[in-house]
Protein backbone atom coordinates (compact mmCIF):
# COMPACT_ATOMS: atom_id res chain seq x y z
CA UNK A 1 0.00 0.00 0.00
CA UNK A 2 1.11 3.44 -0.71
CA UNK A 3 1.21 6.31 1.71
CA UNK A 4 -1.63 8.03 -0.14
CA UNK A 5 -3.91 4.96 0.16
CA UNK A 6 -3.06 4.58 3.83
CA UNK A 7 -3.93 8.22 4.48
CA UNK A 8 -7.24 7.83 2.64
CA UNK A 9 -8.15 4.72 4.65
CA UNK A 10 -7.16 6.44 7.89
CA UNK A 11 -9.27 9.48 7.03
CA UNK A 12 -12.24 7.26 6.17
CA UNK A 13 -11.87 5.34 9.43
CA UNK A 14 -11.63 8.58 11.41
CA UNK A 15 -14.75 9.90 9.68
CA UNK A 16 -16.67 6.77 10.57
CA UNK A 17 -15.50 7.00 14.19
CA UNK A 18 -16.63 10.63 14.41
CA UNK A 19 -20.02 9.79 12.89
CA UNK A 20 -20.48 6.91 15.31
CA UNK A 21 -19.64 9.24 18.19
CA UNK A 22 -22.19 11.79 16.99
CA UNK A 23 -24.84 9.11 16.65
CA UNK A 24 -24.14 7.97 20.19
CA UNK A 25 -24.25 11.53 21.48
CA UNK A 26 -27.53 12.27 19.71
CA UNK A 27 -28.99 8.98 20.95
CA UNK A 28 -27.97 9.84 24.50
CA UNK A 29 -29.45 13.32 24.10
CA UNK A 30 -32.72 11.80 22.88
CA UNK A 31 -32.79 9.41 25.85
CA UNK A 32 -32.08 12.31 28.23
CA UNK A 33 -34.89 14.37 26.72
CA UNK A 34 -37.28 11.42 26.98
CA UNK A 35 -36.32 10.90 30.63
CA UNK A 36 -36.82 14.59 31.42
CA UNK A 37 -40.20 14.51 29.72
CA UNK A 38 -41.17 11.45 31.74
CA UNK A 39 -40.09 13.17 34.96
CA UNK A 40 -42.16 16.23 34.07
CA UNK A 41 -45.17 14.04 33.32
CA UNK A 42 -44.72 12.20 36.62
CA UNK A 43 -44.49 15.48 38.53
CA UNK A 44 -47.67 16.71 36.85
CA UNK A 45 -49.44 13.43 37.65
CA UNK A 46 -48.29 13.68 41.27
CA UNK A 47 -49.64 17.22 41.47
CA UNK A 48 -52.98 16.19 39.97
CA UNK A 49 -53.23 13.24 42.36
CA UNK A 50 -52.53 15.52 45.29
CA UNK A 51 -55.27 17.91 44.16
CA UNK A 52 -57.68 14.99 43.74
CA UNK A 53 -56.87 13.75 47.23
CA UNK A 54 -57.47 17.21 48.68
CA UNK A 55 -60.80 17.42 46.87
CA UNK A 56 -61.81 13.96 48.09
CA UNK A 57 -60.87 14.85 51.66
CA UNK A 58 -62.95 18.04 51.46
CA UNK A 59 -65.89 16.08 50.06
CA UNK A 60 -65.61 13.60 52.91
CA UNK A 61 -65.58 16.43 55.47
CA UNK A 62 -68.64 17.97 53.80
CA UNK A 63 -70.44 14.62 53.81
CA UNK A 64 -69.66 14.12 57.50
CA UNK A 65 -70.99 17.60 58.30
CA UNK A 66 -74.16 16.92 56.29
CA UNK A 67 -74.68 13.60 58.07
CA UNK A 68 -74.23 15.25 61.45
CA UNK A 69 -76.70 18.00 60.54
CA UNK A 70 -79.18 15.40 59.30
CA UNK A 71 -78.92 13.49 62.59
CA UNK A 72 -79.45 16.71 64.56
CA UNK A 73 -82.53 17.53 62.47
CA UNK A 74 -83.94 14.03 63.01
CA UNK A 75 -83.45 14.31 66.75
CA UNK A 76 -85.15 17.72 66.80
CA UNK A 77 -88.08 16.38 64.78
CA UNK A 78 -88.42 13.44 67.16
CA UNK A 79 -88.49 15.83 70.14
CA UNK A 80 -91.09 17.98 68.42
CA UNK A 81 -93.18 14.90 67.68
CA UNK A 82 -92.89 13.76 71.31
CA UNK A 83 -94.00 17.20 72.53
CA UNK A 84 -96.98 17.21 70.21
CA UNK A 85 -98.00 13.74 71.42
CA UNK A 86 -97.91 14.84 75.07
CA UNK A 87 -100.44 17.63 74.56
Amino acid sequence: MTLKTTLKLTAAAASLAVLAGCASTSALEEVRMTAESAQADAAEARSMASQALNTANQAQRDAQAALQLSEQNREEMNRMFQRSMQK
